[in-house]
């Protein structure tokens, strides 16, 4: 088991990651201070899996757990669906001090967190990511948000968990193509904060495709420590915490054109992430080996490296509706090497739209 610190003063925690979590989320949750009435969120391919075992778990360390399952897939990260979490949570009668759990992927967190945040003005959340997107991603650092019709994670807030537990074992279970979109945020790791963990994955691609416990433990917890580093330093995303966003710019872009539906997430971001590489060599601050060692990773990986469905001008009206979009002008992330990364908003509108063009597949 591997543990890291997420150093927010009044609102640090802890990551645990491992293999059967079972003894340490039951007494994280005895020596918690919760009210005994619970409630875990889990989706309808989750669910049926483990969710039985997590609420015994729970139930073991004296919480009274309702289980409350959504449907699987993106299109629940939605306001709807969270009011029927808020009407659930008064007639359970939760408290200021009931605990909901997430069990799940990022949608999962990101509503249940959602929910945790503005229900009774805040109440506690625990994370339990299931996927590997989700326990490199989006349970680690505190945003939690719902989906608009105009745009991705637009309704939100930052609300640190009181823990998160990942227990490896239940990635098991998890198709090729979810291993592969978790590996698109690792491999983001590599690109912004750390070359040697970039030269890692390229030597040991097979065995972290593999999911050999050796290196799965090795690259979430290596992922995990990255952003912990990166969020600890900046919970708010005023500063350093956006170079997170890395190749997510393009990848939002290309969520919304495709409907959320052709790629997930982190497939989105891997071919994003190549696009960011490509607007860095063009501005001169990158060679162009250092954008086929992206592509080459990306493409090692199992990932998408073109996007199919989209166009250059929806493309680039999308970005203007970017969090990331200040005043007009595009946030964007870019690469000074493999392991460094800076943010410009000057980018020439002909050298964004030619990257985006070459990322576009027939």
């Amino acid at each position: 088991m591997r543990k890291v610190r997420v150093a927010l003063g009044e609102e640090s925690y802890d990551i645990l990651i491992g293999y059967g979590l079972e003894k340490e989320l039951q007494a994280f949750v005895q020596g918690a201070g919760f009210s005994k009435q619970a409630m875990l969120v889990t989706d309808s391919n989750v669910g049926p899996l483990y969710g039985e075992k997590v609420r015994a778990i729970l139930e073991a360390g004296g919480l009274h757990v309702t289980v409350v399952t959504i449907p699987a897939g993106e299109s629940s990260k939605c306001l709807s669906v969270a009011e029927k979490l808020y009407t659930r949570a008064i007639e359970l009668g939760l408290d200021r001090k009931s605990p909901i759990f997430a069990l799940g992927g990022g949608v999962v967190g990101d509503l249940a967190g959602f929910i945790a945040a503005t229900y009774m003005r805040g109440v506690p959340f625990v994370q339990l990511p299931t996927s590997l997107l989700a326990q490199v991603d989006s349970s680690v650092g505190g945003k939690v948000a719902v989906n608009h019709a105009l745009g991705k994670n637009l309704i939100g807030a930052f609300y640190q968990p009181k823990g998160v537990f990942m227990d490896l074992s239940m990635m098991e279970s998890l198709p090729k193509r979810e291993i592969a979109t978790g590996l698109g945020e690792i491999i983001k790791y590599g690109i912004i904060y750390d070359a040697d963990f970039f030269a890692y994955l390229e030597q040991h691609a097979d065995a972290v495709l593999a999911l050999e416990r050796e290196a799965a433990v090795h690259m979430i917890a290596r992922s995990c420590e990255i952003k912990a580093a990166v969020v600890s330093e900046d919970e708010k995303e005023s500063g350093l915490r956006r170079i997170l966003n890395f190749g997510h710019t393009m990848a939002h872009a290309i969520e919304k054109e495709t409907g959320y539906i052709r790629y997930n997430h982190g497939e989105a971001v891997a071919i994003g992430m190549i696009g960011a590489a490509d607007i860095s060599a063009r501005l001169g601050m990158i060679q162009e080996a250092d954008v086929a060692r992206v592509e080459a990773l990306v493409a090692r990986m199992q990932l998408p490296t073109k996007a199919e469905g989209c166009t250059v001008d929806a493309m680039y009206r999308d970005i203007f509706h970017d969090k990331k979009t200040i005043n007009g002008k595009v946030n964007w992330v870019l690469m000074q090497g493999i392991g460094k990364v800076t943010c410009r908003n000057d980018v020439p509108e002909d050298i964004v739209r030619e990257a985006m063009a070459a990322r576009i597949g027939k």
